[in-house]
C-alpha cells in the first residue's frame, strides 16, 4: 500500500509542506488545522471558542474532501497554549462528536504557529 495524499478545497491552503490529510488503507491521518478562515487564510478572532469552532469546521473540510466524517474518527489530538480553555474547549469538541467518543489525549504547550490558541489534528477510518 502506498499514502495517498488529500487536499480539501474547502480547508485552508497548509501554512508548510504537508498534505491536509494523507490516507494508508482505511486508516486517515489528518493533520493538525489552525482555526484560520479558509477564504482569508487569517486567525479567526473571537477567543479560544470560535477558533475551536473554526479548527472543527476545518477538520470537517478535510474528512469531507477524503468521504469521511466525524464519526469515523477513532482519535484525536488536541494543543492547547494554555490549558486553562480545557473546559471551553472541550464543550465545542463536544458538540461535534457523538458516543462513542474517540480516543483523545490533550496536550498543553508552550506556543504554536501563527499565535494560535488550539490545534486538532485527528486519525480516522476510511472504509475504502
Amino acid at each position: 500500500m502506498t499514502r495517498e495524499g488529500v487536499q480539501a478545497p474547502g480547508a485552508p491552503a497548509a501554512v508548510g509542506p504537508y498534505s491536509h490529510a494523507v490516507r494508508h488503507g482505511e486508516l486517515l491521518f489528518v493533520s493538525g488545522q489552525a482555526p484560520l478562515d479558509p477564504e482569508s487564510g487569517t486567525v479567526v478572532e473571537g477567543g479560544v471558542v470560535a477558533q475551536t469552532r473554526q479548527v472543527l469546521a476545518n477538520l470537517g473540510a478535510v474528512l469531507g474532501a477524503a468521504g469521511a466524517t466525524f464519526d469515523d474518527v477513532l482519535k484525536a489530538n488536541i494543543y492547547l497554549t494554555d490549558l486553562e480553555d480545557f473546559h471551553a474547549v472541550n464543550a465545542v469538541y463536544a458538540e461535534t462528536f457523538a458516543q462513542p467518543y474517540p480516543a483523545r489525549t490533550t496536550i498543553g504547550v508552550a506556543g504554536l504557529p501563527l499565535g494560535i490558541s488550539v490545534e486538532i489534528e485527528l486519525v480516522a477510518r476510511v472504509p475504502q
